[in-house]
């Protein structure tokens, strides 16, 4: 070997191993600090400008919801597409920090880009729109591109012998994600609504702060430059691994059954490539092959978190299926006291915040009791656990979904409608439907309605003469009914006899968390009634007012009047997710108002949410944790973006796993929770049969398994070397002797 070629594999071999100052006299490197303030920073960044997004899509460019909820989800697609392109470039061309730094930089232009779309006076719709998409195709690149890099360059920092400091800097990292993406999704939508500018809510400020905060992000990690540990790359690492593979393939095909075996398929490229690229191959494609089962993990992780960041109630608007618990969220009671009530696009925020709290509790107890009870937790072991608590999350969900369902009144199918009775005639009544024995019982005077019974129609509408008995006499009345909807029919007594009313009811739960409310005026004189800011306006004689949703408060003194008077009425607590009919009875003078409940009310609180959150980030920290530091450790030096990449794209095929499985399905919300489960558990015990038979691997130990990689690989080099090692050690004595 050349004397200049090993000067240069000295000088290569120091750097590797040179002593990086520690932080506070520990085996953790200061300049991992830098690392995690940058991805904290980036993650603000990215979490904080998604999280008004699709508001801007449908407030500011004016797209309707079908078009904003495509693009949005083609911008989440993309970004966790996009980082195998960064990992190549990383592994292949600039290496990890150059890497970093330039799509950084297309990061902020992407950032800033947006942002100037979000300013009204820049252009027209069309200017603001193409400046938005560039935006997004930028930010997408830039996010995903250094997504890769920015864990594998943070591991490779710490010293071969540090595994143990390296592993809890992965889930420092980790940490800093998470508390990254909590602040952001509180703050920047309070910056979109609280701060107004332009005639408008602030997008332009709702994408520059987070535009700001990845400009911080990358001073603070250029500022750690010289005390990092910048691994070269080693050429065009992707193109010599297809031709490998296509090599391999290729002479196994055309093998003959008299030709040498081969112990490992890949093993009929050693003619061409270097037993050590062939090696580290093999270890990429084992721990690709094992990943196959993953994302159906992640698929049931994206049920908990919405894809909207702190939007998630307008993702239910949008009818996406996102975010399972929080749409089940929305049909429960949100209420602490009388005072202080959550929002349920708040209670996903529970899975970061978790996040904070239980990986130092890992860290620090649950893995060393486990230690100290002779268990061999394992890394596939520990990711095998987290997906059997993810299962269990889901199964709690089930639960609780059940219980929440018994409040909610589900929609008529086809050829059905729904119907109640308000009987507000003086005395019982006893109702006959043709062809049916609905209301066979009597139904007393002023009393709660019954629930909902399934009227039979036998297509899209149906007239029915519905018979009425009223004190030995009988009464009839027609009445139009169309199929899939709810209908209160209300009956009142006069001197010629029952009369009858069909009004149209809301079945469906407030989404905001309010509650629907109606009246129905038995007086001889019209009332106005004010509510919460809600006028309502009932006619005399029976008249009924359109139900309109109030906020959830106690409402004792509610102002009405009637004619020249005014009246104070006591309506009570009007709860989240009922809807409610206020019958106002009373002659001249006074109002007494009845209140019934035509839907019940969200009676299941929303703390029963609490232990499915827990399970899943349990699971989360068990299973995300554990497999970006087992891509790091099982990855050849060459190849760590790349694999970190591929541990990317099992959340990408999760998402597929989701639309897949969510929108063939057809099922009811507890039975799809079930069928998530069961395909994990499923899963789970592939993955462990599979991690049964992994052997784990170091990739330090190729250098002393191929020791004649530089031979092998660099020969023309070399020789380049040996004839230039005269000039090289003349040019040495000159510098010696000045």
């Amino acid at each position: 070997m050349g004397i200049r070629k090993e000067l240069k594999l000295e000088i290569h071999e120091s750097g590797k191993t040179s002593k990086s100052p520690k932080l506070c006299g520990t085996n953790y490197p200061v300049c991992i600090s830098f690392i995690v303030v940058n991805e904290f920073c980036e993650r603000f960044s990215y979490y904080g400008m998604k999280a008004v997004l699709t508001l801007y899509f449908i407030n500011y460019l004016h797209w309707d919801q079908n078009l904003s909820t495509a693009v949005y989800h083609a911008f989440s697609s993309l970004c966790y597409f996009t980082p195998v392109l960064g990992a190549l470039i990383a592994d292949s061309w600039l290496g990890k920090f150059k890497t970093i730094v330039y799509l950084s930089v297309v990061y902020v232009l992407g950032h800033v880009v947006k942002s100037v779309g979000a300013i009204p006076s820049v252009g027209d719709s069309t200017i603001h729109i193409a400046l938005s998409m560039v935006g997004l195709i930028l930010i997408a690149f830039g996010t995903g591109g250094i997504k890769p890099c920015v864990a594998a360059f943070g591991g490779d920092q710490f010293d071969e012998e540090h595994t143990n400091e390296r592993r809890k800097f992965f889930s420092i990292f980790y940490m800093s994600i998470n508390a990254g993406s909590v602040l952001s999704t509180v703050i920047t939508p309070i910056l979109r609504g609280n701060v107004q500018c332009f005639g408008g809510d602030c997008y332009a400020l709702a994408f520059g702060v987070p535009a700001i905060l990845m400009v911080i992000a990358l001073v603070v990690f250029i500022s750690g430059s010289g005390m990092y540990k910048k691994s070269p790359p080693e050429g065009n690492v992707l193109l010599d691994v297809c031709r490998c593979l296509g090599l391999a393939i290729k002479n196994r095909w055309m093998s003959s059954k008299h030709d040498s075996k081969r112990k490992h398929w890949l093993d009929w490229a050693e003619e061409k490539y270097p037993k050590r690229l062939i090696h580290e191959i093999k270890m990429v494609l084992r721990v690709l092959v094992l990943y196959i089962p993953l994302p159906m993990f992640w698929a049931l992780f994206d049920q908990q978190l919405c894809p909207l960041g702190p939007q998630v109630l307008l993702a239910s608007l949008l009818d996406l299926k996102g975010s399972r618990w929080t749409l089940q969220a929305t049909r429960m009671n949100m209420a602490f006291g009388s005072t202080f009530v959550l929002k349920p696009d708040q209670m996903q925020m529970l899975n970061a915040l978790l996040i904070l709290m239980f990986v130092p509790i890992f860290d620090v107890v649950v893995y060393p009791l486990v230690g100290r009870c002779r268990i061999n937790l394992t890394p596939l072991k520990k990711m095998a656990v987290g997906m059997i608590f993810a299962a269990l999350a889901f199964g709690a969900a089930t639960l609780v979904e059940v219980n929440v369902m018994k409040t909610v009144v589900e929609p008529a199918p086809h050829g059905q409608c729904l119907l109640q009775v308000y009987n507000l005639a003086d005395s019982d009544v006893k109702l006959s439907i043709p062809g049916s024995n609905l209301f066979s019982q009597p139904i007393k005077s002023y009393e709660d309605p019954q629930a909902y019974q399934h009227l039979e129609l036998g297509g899209h509408n149906k007239t029915i003469t519905v018979g009425i008995n009223h004190n030995g006499h009988f009464h009839e009345c027609r009445e139009t009914f169309t199929e899939q909807k709810a209908y209160s029919l209300v009956l009142h007594s006069k001197t010629s006899g029952i009369v009858c009313q069909l009004a149209t009811d809301n079945i469906l739960k407030s989404e905001k968390m309010e509650a629907y409310l109606r009246f129905i005026n038995t007086r001889s004189e019209a009332v106005n009634v004010t509510t919460a800011g809600v006028d309502f306006y009932i006619p005399a004689d029976y008249g009924i007012s359109p139900n309109k949703s109030v906020e959830r408060n106690e409402y004792t003194h509610v102002r009405c009047t009637s004619g020249s008077q005014d009246f104070s009425i006591n309506l009570g607590l009007l709860d989240s997710g009922a809807s409610y009919t206020v019958i106002l009875k009373g002659g001249p003078g006074q109002i007494i108002p009845q209140k019934m409940e035509d839907v019940k009310a969200n009676n299941v609180h929303i703390a029963w949410q609490i232990p499915q959150y827990a399970l899943m980030t349990a699971g989360e920290v068990m299973f995300s944790i554990t497999g970006i530091e087992f891509s790091y450790s099982q990855a050849p030096a060459n190849m760590k973006s790349v694999l970190q990449a591929g541990w990317l794209l099992t959340v990408a095929f999760g998402n597929v796993i989701v639309l897949i499985v969510a929108e063939g399905a057809g099922l009811d919300q507890w039975m799809e929770f079930l069928l998530f489960a069961g395909l994990l558990v499923a899963v789970c015990i592939i993955f462990s049969i599979m991690a049964y038979f992994y052997t784990y691997v170091d990739p330090g130990e190729l250098d002393k398994l191929f020791p004649d990689k530089t031979v092998n690989e660099d020969e023309d080099e070399l020789k380049k070397d040996q004839t230039d090692d005269t000039m090289y050690l003349n040019s040495i004595e000159k510098s010696t002797k000045m």
